[in-house]
């Protein structure tokens, strides 16, 4: 009698173009090679990500015309009892709970792990402008709940020891899972070509960024420092990315007259192509806790600078050895860094090697463990 495949169920919003459904993706598209039944189970069956989900994963949509997180606990135990999955796995803070508390409510044995990819104080800074949120809530049924997931998870040894804190529990509790980054797929797509005459052969300096366009990226900052630099040099900057400060940055732009030598160019599915014949990329987030951007500018061999912010660029850098790190919100420092990784890069062979840390073939094999299917190993 043939033994019946395990079911594993990833839970997200939906599986649009950020960090976290990025890693979502770049599981599945490893596990899928194991012998595994795999769902992805979304509250809202939307996404760019949806076309990059592979054809082996089943798609369960929970979408309801119901408004509030908590009132998704019912749609979610629904599906709990019907499937029988034998491991959810949670990744995005504000449904971290209502994976347990739908545990409970579905009377099935369920193998919970929790992942989380931002510390208290991030959260407060991505949330605080949004009325319909309760902070204070939220972090109160963490403490309560997380205690009860059979593994709780970081995605930096920064981000484990902050939430260990913050969350009162003791030194060890956060199993630390890396991002899932690189793979054949990025290295291949690196190699494209870009269709955009700042790139092509003879042209100036290309710095890039990428991520949504919003508060946490702080690309206001990265503008007036590349216009710091730019009083200098002739060069350029790319920004890919969508988000609500659109309007915003393009205002700062024109305020700073670099409209003929700053870009922001959307969303792309393609990034790496970008990286990989960009003179550097530049992180300049407020907070982050593993930016999988930075690794991935790594393993296209692209320079890369980073803020200091908590976490995860430091941990990544190796303390400044693989890029250069700056001050949060430092114009000055920022152009500064820019100027010094123009004048003397780092090899890029050593920074492919850095990226390839993060491989995704390392990664699930410790997401197989902590999901207790290590048996599959064998």
């Amino acid at each position: 009698m043939l033994k019946k495949l395990p079911r594993v169920a990833f839970l997200l919003h939906n599986i649009d173009s950020g960090g976290v459904e990025r890693v979502a993706i770049n599981l599945l598209k490893e596990l899928v090679k194991y012998p595994i039944s795999i769902d992805l189970v979304l509250f809202e069956k939307k996404g760019n990500f949806l076309n990059e989900t592979p054809p082996e994963v089943r798609i369960v949509d929970l979408s309801s015309t119901s408004s509030g997180r908590l009132r998704k606990i019912f749609p979610l135990v629904k599906y709990l009892r019907r499937e029988k999955p034998s491991v959810l796995v949670s990744k995005l803070v504000q449904f971290n709970v209502i994976a347990i508390i739908a545990k409970f409510f579905s009377f099935i044995p369920l193998h919970i792990l929790l992942v989380e990819h931002l510390s208290f104080d991030s959260l407060e800074n991505k949330i605080k402008n949004d009325p319909k949120e309760k902070i204070g809530f939220l972090n109160q049924l963490r403490k309560i709940f997380y205690p009860k997931a059979n593994v709780v998870a970081a995605v930096s040894q920064g981000l484990a020891q902050a939430l260990e804190k913050d969350l009162n529990m003791k030194t060890g509790t956060f199993r630390v899972l890396y991002n899932p980054v690189i793979d054949k797929n990025l290295v291949t797509k690196s190699q494209l070509p870009v269709e955009h005459p700042w790139f092509e052969f003879g042209q100036p300096p290309v710095f890039l960024a990428a991520g949504r366009l919003a508060p946490q990226k702080d690309f206001l900052t990265l503008i007036k420092a590349f216009a710091i630099f730019r009083q200098k040099y002739t060069a350029r900057l790319v920004i890919l990315g969508e988000g609500p400060e659109r309007q915003i940055l393009e205002a700062e732009i024109s305020r700073l007259n670099l409209e003929a030598d700053v870009a922001l160019l959307g969303f792309t599915d393609n990034p790496y192509a970008y990286m990989s014949k960009a003179s550097a990329f530049i992180l300049s987030s407020r907070f982050e806790a593993l930016p999988t951007v930075l690794i991935e500018a790594l393993a296209c061999g692209c320079q890369v600078i980073a803020t200091d912010c908590p976490y995860g660029p430091n941990e990544i850098l190796v303390n400044g050895k693989y890029g250069k790190l700056v001050s949060v919100g430092n114009t000055d420092e920022l152009a500064d860094a820019i100027e010094k990784t123009l004048d003397s890069p780092i090899d890029p062979q050593l920074l492919k090697l850095r990226a390839y840390d993060f491989n995704s073939k390392n990664a699930v094999v410790e997401y197989l463990k902590a999901m207790n299917l290590d048996y599959l190993l064998e």
